[in-house]
């Protein structure tokens, strides 16, 4: 089978849609499907292109066997949300001018959102190709965007929820990467039978526990201290101002240091809040990538998983922490809904309220007095994923919804067809 995905990011991005896409289509690969992205240009998170790349209209590349078209858009950090959607809304046009000139007939097109646009693409490329439109559902626009207070205006919202609407009617399938976003989308009226779940996951051969790196410990200057790490997108979603508050309340434990690694738009505001309180326990990073993340992991000795107290992220679940529990890492997670149950049920994690940072304290003093306990969390969570989160067992369950969509597409086209010559005879 030839698989086009569409999506805003790509590797060498960091993050969650990078790291799915790329893990999915190396497993595709390796089971002998050819598999083409369209993307832009890296420069997530900090609208800077990533080395070895330069501005141009298109770039083509074989990634670890991957071919990856690439587009421009306008590029802009992962903050100020008109730049951003300016951002995104340029992938549309770039993709169906730029990138689908080299694309090779594709026999089924995805389309991951957010955003939008990268969905809006795939959809387009499938019905002039006459194949299936998978949608892809990784956040619930504009859901999200309503809930945590950035879209108010009712006609936008209105429209953007026809769009949304629009999409799914249009897919022959229909994948969320979480079992509360799939009943979501059937209690608004889409067909039970059009929407799979396949939960994110990780590659546990790559993320594997490691000896925690000794330079990168002395570097930092944290021998033998016990290292709380955070990585990833430090924005409106993640509730990390509660997670320094919570380190404020462990200051008197100097033990105890604070990692925040990443980008995003609540950063500055985190960092100066960190000034002004003379936080000695906490450092903030910048953003790595893939192989840094996986070092700054095995230095853990307990890494965060938060969320905002919203109710929609009810149905969220963070990739990050299949990672880190693939690492052998323990986890606090300071979420609620699906991921708190994920968490639990795995016996990789301490699960406390989000946003609650007297919580969040108390539990890590307890991790920190209690080191077979980490231990035990750390095995628990590895084997948890192996069991159940592994991409290999993702990668065929979604060619499985793969072939379905194009069965169920090409048998739709040809009763089509027969009916037309009948009704013509």
């Amino acid at each position: 089978m030839r698989i086009a995905y569409y999506s805003h990011y790509y590797a060498p991005e960091i993050g969650a849609p990078s790291a799915r896409i790329y893990d999915l289509s190396k497993q595709w690969l390796s089971l002998g499907h050819e598999i083409q992205v369209v993307t832009c240009l890296p420069n997530h998170p900090k609208g800077e292109l990533y080395p070895g790349y330069s501005s141009g209209l298109y770039m083509g590349e074989r990634l670890d066997g991957i071919q990856v078209h690439r587009h421009w858009t306008y590029v802009t950090p992962n903050q100020g949300f008109i730049k951003k959607t300016i951002g995104h809304a340029s992938y549309l046009p770039a993709a169906l001018l730029l990138s689908n000139r080299h694309v090779a007939a594709p026999d089924v097109a995805i389309g991951t959102s957010p955003t939008f646009f990268a969905a809006m693409a795939a959809a387009h490329t499938a019905w002039r190709k006459r194949i299936p439109f998978v949608m892809e559902v990784r956040d619930l626009w504009p859901a999200i965007f309503v809930d945590l207070g950035l879209l108010r205006n009712p006609l936008l919202i209105g429209l953007l929820e026809r769009l949304e609407m629009a999409l799914y009617r249009r897919a022959t399938r229909i994948v969320t990467v979480t079992s509360e976003f799939r009943r979501n989308l059937i209690d608004r009226g889409v067909p039970e039978c059009k929407v799979s779940a396949i939960l994110n996951g990780a590659d546990v051969n790559f993320w594997k526990p490691t000896e925690p790196p000794v330079e990168l410990r002395r570097r930092l200057g944290l021998e033998d201290k016990f290292t709380v790490v955070y990585i990833g997108a430090h924005g409106i979603s993640h509730g990390l101002a509660q997670v320094l508050e919570a380190a404020r309340r462990l200051a008197e434990v100097p033990e105890i240091q604070f990692l925040f690694v990443g980008e995003g738009a609540e950063k500055r505001s985190l960092v100066r809040k960190a000034q002004e309180q003379q936080l000695t326990n906490v450092r903030f990073l910048d953003a790595v990538g893939k192989e840094e993340v996986r070092k700054f992991y095995a230095l853990a000795d307990v890494c965060l998983v938060p969320l905002r107290n919203i109710p929609l992220f009810d149905a969220f679940i963070p990739s990050k922490m299949f990672e880190i529990m693939a690492m052998g890492k323990p986890i606090l997670g300071s979420v609620r809904g699906e991921a708190r149950d994920i968490l639990t049920r795995s016996g990789g994690a301490i699960v406390v309220a989000p946003e609650d940072s007297r919580a969040m304290s108390d539990a890590l003093l307890g991790m920190y007095r209690n080191p077979s306990m980490l231990r035990a969390l750390g095995e628990r969570g590895r084997q948890c994923v192996i069991d159940r989160y592994s991409r290999r067992s993702q990668a065929e369950s979604y060619l499985d919804v793969l072939k379905a969509a194009t069965e169920e597409f090409h048998q739709k086209r040809s009763r089509t067809r027969l009916a037309f010559a009948a009704g013509s005879e």
